[in-house]
């Protein structure tokens, strides 16, 4: 019997998640139509029985296992049982506190147990029948699974915006002037997208300019990214995962189920990992409704008519996280130079991708014109009254000044002309934008934790 039971451990609860699977297929639809609360309810009925398995055969491997059963059961005995384990186990005492259970468990050399996987992918597949793909110990991946972190809603459960619904200015009568929007221009075609509706859905899906893109905004780290998503030739579709990965959302593509680092625009779970896919970055600014329909008189904007019902109040979403400086999700480590929720603009160029830079945007405001070099390209970034930065490849041209508005003077007093996707003098040179992003510094500190940082 205690081999058997041993048995069981090494497959990762097996025994008890088929108590949990079994119990859900009373009827055959119940793993794609339950409610998240249905399955919590089964763990509060079977819950114990993680416990009564994990003191049998003991293996360093479960106590990541033993955590993640521990943010979705409501049965305080099983989870009283599942902390004396622990706590027995590894030395530590963190109690009932899951996010200190994790934080040490990243300091920690990464979890080799081979059945992990296989656990990860049988325990989540119960709330959402897709979230099984997302886990197989087959697929490659790139990142901690232990880092992989279930957000609370199911795939596409924030659902995205995809074609949505665009009105002009005289029809936006919703939106007040210091409403703030993420903005784009794309061949021309010059979109807003207020931050009061993007925090309800974090992505759209379109075709702007012609070209196939996705706006992908992580509420929890701040960061606002527009993608290409065609790649050689093929456009990728992509949606929302329901997790998370060091506190940023992890999206997924259509076709593979591979999940996406938000940040990086690469696959790093899936059969895309390692096949040199990346999404091409590009500009994005976050400003006032007021500063943009002003420079974009002829702009479109998304409409109320998302075909979702939401309170689309400004800053009604998110209102308790955006005002403190607190975390929803935990990260590994966070970093003191400046606040968790400071914003700062990240840059990353394709050409070195492995030397991102951080600056304050409360430095930006205080240096409207500010020079610098990165990965070999030396840039400018401008930054207007609304708080709204646009960089520039400069190609070595220093400016000396600009009115916030369309006219940038450089050191021989020379005019160039400032639009969305380009710096142009009179004698037809030109400078071209580069791609940069707001986010908060907690976030792009844990995407990028050797990125330099000027504040």
């Amino acid at each position: 019997m205690k081999r058997f039971i041993a048995a069981a451990s090494a497959f990762a609860f097996a025994v008890c998640l088929g108590i949990l699977i079994n119990t859900t297929a009373q009827s055959k639809s119940a793993a794609t139509d339950s409610t998240v609360d249905d399955f919590i309810s089964l763990l509060a009925v079977n819950g114990s029985l993680f416990a009564y398995f994990l003191i049998i055969d003991w293996q360093p491997g479960f106590t990541i296992m033993a955590v993640e059963v521990m943010t979705l059961l409501r049965d305080r005995e099983g989870v009283a049982r599942l902390v004396d384990l622990l706590e027995e186990n590894t030395g530590q005492k963190f109690g009932f506190d899951i996010q200190g259970w994790r934080t040490w468990l990243w300091n920690q050399p990464e979890n080799d147990y081979a059945h992990y996987a296989q656990f990860k992918s049988e325990l989540y597949r119960l709330i959402d029948i897709r979230f099984g793909g997302y886990f197989s110990d087959k697929r490659d991946k790139t990142i901690r699974l232990d880092e992989v972190v279930w957000g609370g809603v199911r795939q596409d459960g924030i659902p995205p915006l995809r074609q949505p619904k665009m009105v002009f200015v005289d029809e936006a009568d919703y939106l007040d002037d210091n409403n703030v929007v993420f903005a784009i221009e794309v061949n021309g075609d010059a979109r807003a997208y207020p931050k009061r509706i993007m925090a309800w859905h974090e992505m759209f899906v379109d075709e702007v300019g012609g070209e196939n893109v996705a706006g992908v905004y992580c509420t929890l780290c701040g960061s606002m990214i527009l993608y290409n998503t065609e790649v050689d030739g093929k456009n990728i579709e992509i949606g929302t995962s329901g997790f998370l990965y060091r506190s940023n959302k992890l999206m997924y593509d259509k076709k593979t189920q591979s999940l996406w680092n938000t940040l990086w625009g690469t696959p790093v779970i899936g059969p895309l990992v390692d096949k040199g896919i990346e999404f091409e970055r590009l500009s994005i600014v976050t400003t006032t409704w007021k500063e943009w329909k002003r420079r974009h008189p002829q702009t479109k904007v998304l409409s109320l008519d998302t075909g979702h019902d939401r309170d689309y109040g400004e800053g009604v979403a998110y209102r308790e996280y955006f005002a403190t400086d607190n975390l929803m999700f935990g990260v590994p480590t966070v970093d003191g130079r400046l606040k968790n929720k400071s914003e700062v603009l990240g840059l990353l160029f394709a050409e070195e991708p492995d030397k991102p830079l951080a600056i304050s945007a409360d430095y930006l405001a205080k240096h409207p014109v500010y020079h610098s070099r990165l990965a070999g390209t030396d840039f400018v970034v401008f930054t207007d009254s609304s708080g709204a930065n646009r960089v520039y490849d400069t190609q070595g041209v220093r400016f000396k000044s600009w009115d916030q508005n369309n006219i940038a003077i450089d050191a021989s007093g020379k005019k160039w002309r400032v639009s969305e996707s380009r710096l142009e003098a009179d004698d037809g040179k030109k400078l071209f934008r580069l791609p940069a992003h707001r986010a908060f510094w907690f976030g792009w500190y844990s995407a990028y934790s050797h990125t330099q940082l000027v504040h």
